[in-house]
């Protein structure tokens, strides 16, 4: 096998499908990156047999042929050469031999009919959602999947498609974030992504209104990203029935700057750490919310104006959740809705229907 490519191509490809290597396998070619020169193509795989990503990158194939070669050693060869063209000879015993400029590195591949395969999907069905969309649903919604393999199915994020409205929705013991957008015409269909999955697939989704392609089996599913296919498994199990957390109800509404809010618990959750809890407590009322945090070196009293309509409340949250969620939150201003110092606050922007996010209080001592 051999070929030439320009150093950037090749170190966006590589970087791409590392994304999928593993640091912890059983199977050490698994730590590997495959490379194959077809028709004119060179095509980079890494999988960790749960997550699989598959890139294309333009080069000239001077004769065809597979290897696999290490992944981190790899990228740090390409990474560190020259910004010259790239050219790599591969012999029949998988001895690879990279060339830039004055540098030329001998590596040992491994023979690549050992590396599993990605696995095979009919896409016959697709959804096709625009990637800056797409990206924006990720990153409002995965901050809240849980994080600890407790309940595996909560380290996910629910993927459901009903008459044409895609929601996602992620939660954990403490939080739930939800997501909406129209796809336009669209089957009913529902799924729980891995939550690492869309990790990934957001970094390397662009700022762009061009369209993705989604298909799903009833185990996989495939994102095709313009030369990028990123492959995984689907999670087993039945996702928590979100629509009965959600209070509809409630007696005290808050319109606030999202900013102005954000700024103020940062500034308070200063002492809060300190005190190993992330504890604030808030005291709305009187069109204003008195955000206060108390700890061994000190305490710290926070005011923000705000439209207030209802019953005055106190209630304590972890800063951490509350953090979390207006970072994300791209309007100016948002709605609190909350019912009673041990009910959950229900945060949403002005278009209420797209997004909706849930924390739960920490209940105090006293109360």
């Amino acid at each position: 096998m051999k070929l030439r490519c320009s150093k950037g191509e090749l170190l966006e490809g590589i970087s791409t499908v590392q994304k999928a290597v593993t640091g912890r396998t059983t199977l050490p070619i698994l730590e590997g990156i495959l490379i194959t020169c077809y028709n004119d193509r060179l095509t980079l795989t890494a999988t960790d047999l749960d997550l699989g990503i598959e890139t294309q990158v333009n080069c000239e194939i001077i004769s065809k042929g597979s290897v696999v070669l290490n992944s981190r050693l790899l990228g740090d060869i390409v990474r560190r050469l020259p910004d010259m063209d790239i050219e790599i000879e591969v012999d029949s015993l998988y001895n690879t031999t990279i060339s830039c400029g004055n540098s030329k590195f001998n590596i040992i591949g491994q023979n690549p009919d050992e590396y599993p395969e990605l696995p095979v999907i009919n896409e016959n069905i697709l959804y096709r959602i625009p990637q800056d969309l797409l990206k924006n649903m990720i990153r409002q919604t995965i901050f809240a999947a849980a994080q600890d393999e407790t309940r595996p199915i909560l380290t996910g994020v629910l993927f459901e498609v009903r008459n044409s409205v895609l929601t996602m929705v992620a939660l954990d013991a403490y939080r739930l974030a939800l997501r909406r957008a129209n796809l336009g015409n669209a089957d009913d269909i529902t799924a729980v992504i891995p939550g690492k999955t869309l990790g990934e697939v957001g970094k390397i989704l662009a700022q762009t209104d061009d369209d993705i392609a989604i298909t799903f089996t009833p185990n996989h599913i495939l994102f095709t990203i313009n030369n990028t296919r990123v492959i995984s498994r689907l999670l087993d199990g039945e996702f928590m029935n979100y629509r009965q957390i959600i209070p509809e109800e409630f007696k005290t509404k808050v319109k606030v700057n999202t900013k102005l809010l954000l700024d103020s618990i940062e500034r308070a959750s200063l002492l809060a750490k300190e005190g190993k809890t992330n504890l604030i407590k808030m005291e709305i009322g009187n069109d204003e919310i008195i955000i206060t945090s108390n700890s061994q070196l000190g305490n710290v009293h926070e005011q923000v104006g705000i439209e207030f309509e209802g019953s005055d409340i106190k209630i304590a949250f972890n800063s951490k959740y509350f953090i979390d969620v207006l970072k994300i939150i791209d309007t100016d201003e948002i709605y609190l809705e909350l019912s009673s110092s041990v009910s959950p606050c229900i945060l949403k922007t002005e278009d209420w229907e797209s997004h909706t996010y849930l924390i739960l209080p920490v209940r105090l001592i006293s109360q």
